[in-house]
């Protein structure tokens, strides 16, 4: 459907319901299209990025949440009224509580949305999921956003449970 042809009643279902992305384990799909996304952590909410016009922005915890173990992540979309409340922030900072359409606004208009997250405390019901998709398995940052070219830490602690973490230990702090 065409912006410019659409009727008044079909632009406003259009914007009042975005489509957000969940990142999941591509182990988890039968589950998910059955239970719907649950989150991990009791009280902890499910975590999505809005679908927008900028693939890697809305992608962009991929190569992160890889470094879990998982091998291959899905996008698991699915709909969301913009009235909703969710919690939004950068991943290292005090999330505010804000409607989604806010938030999704507010990601729109930051010069580097990189690292910035929504949760939604709830579960996302199975006829919310409006699709599930394979994505390229190498978009994103690792570690933080910017990271690329500076030296990861080499202390244990920030190492421990990492995929060839004692290589990289070895090759950082060879002592």
């Amino acid at each position: 459907m065409h912006l410019l042809t659409a009727t008044p009643s079909t632009l406003a279902a259009i914007f009042t319901m975005p489509t957000p992305v969940h990142l999941a384990d591509e182990r988890q799909t039968a589950i998910i299209m059955n239970a719907g996304i649950r989150p991990r952590i009791k009280g902890a909410g499910v975590y999505c990025m809005p679908v927008l016009s900028n693939f890697y922005i809305s992608r962009q915890w991929l190569r992160e949440l890889k470094r879990s173990g998982a091998r291959t992540y899905v996008g698991v979309y699915f709909k969301a009224n913009s009235d909703e409340m969710v919690f939004a922030g950068r991943y290292n900072e005090k999330h505010r509580h804000i409607k989604l359409g806010d938030a999704i606004g507010e990601i729109m208009s930051l010069d580097d949305p990189l690292g910035y997250e929504l949760i939604i405390d709830r579960k996302i019901e199975p006829n919310e999921i409006s699709s599930i998709k394979h994505l390229s398995q190498i978009l994103g940052w690792r570690y933080s956003p910017k990271s690329h070219g500076n030296r990861p830490c080499a202390c244990e602690y920030c190492l421990r449970g990492t995929i060839k973490g004692r290589r990289t230990k070895d090759r950082l702090d060879p002592e």
